[in-house]
C-alpha cells in the first residue's frame, strides 16, 4: 500500500476547514522556497507536479480544498502545456512572452503583501496583544517561537511519519475505536501534563499504526483551527514544534 492509498481505510467522518492557511499561491511559496527554486526561472513541470501532489494530500485527508486551489491547479496545467509547445522562431520570440510571467507577477505581489500583513501582526494592538503579563509555560523556550508552521509544513511532517510505518502494522486488527475527539483530548492533557512545547514527531511513535498517526493528524488540525494550540518552528523547515496557546 502508498501512502496515497490509506484514505480508503482512514477515512474521517467530517471535514476539517481550515481558514488561516492562504490559499493556492501559500502554497506555491512554500514549494518555491522549500525546493530553494528562482522564483524568476520556476521550473513548472516541478512545481506543477508537487502542487497536485499537496492537493491530494489534502482532498486524502478530508480538508476543504477551495475552488481556487482547483483554479491554481489549472493554471499550472496550462502553463506547463504552452511550455512543452514547440519554441518559437527568433521573430517571434520577441513578440511573445514567457507564459509564466503572469504567475510570477502574482507570487511577487503576494509576498509583498504577506510581509507586509506579517509585520502588521507583530505590533500590540489594544484588546488584543495588550494584556497585564502573566506567567509563561513557554518561558524556557523564548528562542523558538520565530516562524509559525503552516498547513504544508505539517503535510511534509505527517508524510514523514507515514513513511516510518513497517509494513507490519498494515495487518494490525484494531480493536478500539479510537476518534480525532478522543485524540484531541490526549494531545491536550499531554501539553498540559508537559507544560512545555513539543516536538511534533513525539505525537507519531514508531510503532503507530497509519490508522493512529492520521486520527492524530485530524486532531491537531481541529487543535490549530479551534486556536487551542499553535504550532511553530525555529526557522523555515525546520523542526515543528507544538505548544498550548
Amino acid at each position: 500500500m502508498s501512502e496515497g492509498e490509506f484514505h480508503s481505510e482512514e477515512r474521517s467522518p467530517y471535514t476539517i476547514r481550515l481558514e488561516t492557511f492562504e490559499g493556492p499561491l501559500d502554497l506555491l511559496l512554500h514549494l518555491i522556497q522549500k525546493n530553494e527554486m528562482d522564483i524568476f526561472n520556476i521550473p513548472i513541470a516541478l512545481i506543477t507536479e508537487q502542487y497536485l501532489e499537496y492537493l491530494k494530500w489534502m482532498k486524502t485527508l478530508d480538508l476543504d480544498v477551495a475552488g481556487e486551489y482547483l483554479l491554481m491547479a489549472s493554471t499550472l496545467l496550462h502553463i506547463k502545456s504552452r511550455m512543452l509547445l514547440p519554441q518559437p522562431s527568433v521573430e517571434e520570440e520577441e513578440e511573445g512572452e514567457d507564459p509564466r510571467v503572469e504567475l510570477v507577477r502574482r507570487l511577487l505581489e503576494y509576498q509583498k503583501y504577506k510581509a507586509a500583513a506579517t509585520e502588521l501582526v507583530k505590533r500590540p494592538m489594544l484588546d488584543r496583544d495588550v494584556f497585564i503579563r502573566l506567567a509563561s509555560t513557554e518561558e524556557g523556550l523564548p528562542e523558538e517561537e520565530k516562524i509559525e508552521a503552516n498547513l504544508f509544513d505539517l503535510i511534509d511532517a505527517l508524510r514523514k511519519a507515514l513513511s516510518r510505518v513497517t509494513e507490519e502494522s498494515f495487518h494490525e486488527v484494531v480493536l478500539d475505536r479510537l476518534s480525532v475527539e478522543d485524540k484531541v483530548q490526549e494531545i491536550l492533557l499531554l501539553l498540559q501534563k508537559e507544560k512545555r512545547s513539543l516536538p511534533f514527531h513525539l505525537l507519531f511513535p514508531e510503532q503507530a499504526s497509519r490508522r493512529v498517526i492520521v486520527i492524530t493528524f485530524l486532531a491537531i488540525l481541529e487543535l490549530v483551527k479551534t486556536k487551542w494550540i499553535r504550532v511553530f518552528q525555529a526557522a523555515p523547515f525546520e523542526t515543528i514544534r507544538i505548544s498550548p496557546t
